[in-house]
């Protein structure tokens, strides 16, 4: 080629550069290689808000205002009130999450991983609440049954997200630790519910045997899933589902005071999982686990605060 149809480097630098200040204008999806804008995934980011905050609402104007809590269907396994204290404790740790998700460690696990199972967990919970709180149990057990699938969806998401050493604090805060608890406290959800759907009202009928059979079986059921929770908690456990299903018993325990049976199998199968989780506790409290002589590190004692961490 001639010398004049040559493009020579400085000459294709400039239009390098003429090309890189248009396409700076442009709104287009870019790889960048430092932190991402907090206005990556807006619209779901918007969206998880908006609905964390229906959420909040719809639990203040049908739970607490109608005090559906004390004057719900009486079961033979009803817990005293205070049992559902919990649940504001994981609204007041989702509203970290809600913050969470604006930060880079965040928008990775709860827009990118997580994504648009948040919002459709909180209008199912919505639904679930306000059949609840209207009296329709058997429709609020089925709903709730899509609840517990989704938030176990997520947990598993959060447990299998492995976090930069700088952010496993957050990460335990904000994501570990609110949908351990809603996990555990879904599963308590579901048994308290089968009840109120299919079993008899305490106030009008004595509980026969089947009846106390059958609360024998889902206390069972609570106390071993709490024990399992906290013997798992060395590999990557989940204290705070053991502690959410120990506190829903101790509430059962203190409420059936007109059954013994009921009263009594409660609190053993309360008593049964509170060896391993003071022993998780302690494990937590003293930042380290050992087992069987081995220190492990420090993912592995991030994980006592249930995740895989």
């Amino acid at each position: 080629m001639s010398s004049g149809n040559r493009i020579h480097i400085p000459e294709l630098a400039i239009v390098e550069q003429q090309l890189e200040t248009v396409f700076a204008g442009l709104d287009l999806p870019q790889t960048h290689s430092m932190s991402s804008s907090w206005k990556d995934g807006i619209v779901l980011k918007i969206v998880n808000t908006l609905v964390y905050f229906c959420l909040l609402g719809s639990n203040i104007y049908t739970i607490a205002l109608s005090d559906i809590y004390c004057t719900g269907k009486e079961t033979y396994i009803t817990p005293a009130p205070w049992a559902f204290l919990i649940w504001s404790l994981i609204q007041l740790l989702l509203l970290g999450t809600i913050i969470y998700q604006f930060t880079d460690n965040g928008k990775t696990v709860i827009i990118d991983s997580i994504s648009w199972r948040f919002p459709l967990l909180g209008v199912l919970h919505i639904i679930y609440m306000n059949l609840w709180a209207n009296c329709h149990y058997i429709p609020a057990f089925i709903v709730l049954l899509f609840v517990s699938t989704v938030v176990t969806q997520i947990y598993r998401i959060v447990k299998e997200h492995n976090a930069p050493p700088s952010s496993l604090r957050d990460d335990l805060l904000f994501l570990h630790l609110p949908f351990s608890l809603y996990h555990g406290w879904t599963y308590v959800l579901l048994v308290l519910s089968l009840f109120e759907a299919f079993g008899v009202d305490a106030l009008t009928h004595t509980a026969g045997v089947w009846t106390k059979v059958f609360v024998f079986l889902n206390l069972f059921s609570l106390g071993v899933t709490a024990a399992v929770y906290a013997l798992w908690s060395p590999v990557g456990g989940d204290l705070p589902a053991s502690v959410a299903i120990v506190w829903s018993l101790q509430a059962i325990f203190e409420h059936q005071t007109g059954s013994g049976f009921v009263h009594w199998s409660a609190f053993w199968f309360s008593i049964l999982p509170f060896p391993w989780v003071l022993i998780g506790a302690w494990g937590v409290a003293k930042g380290n686990w050992s087992l069987g002589g081995v220190r492990l590190d420090d993912a592995e004692r991030a994980s006592l605060l249930g995740g895989g961490v």
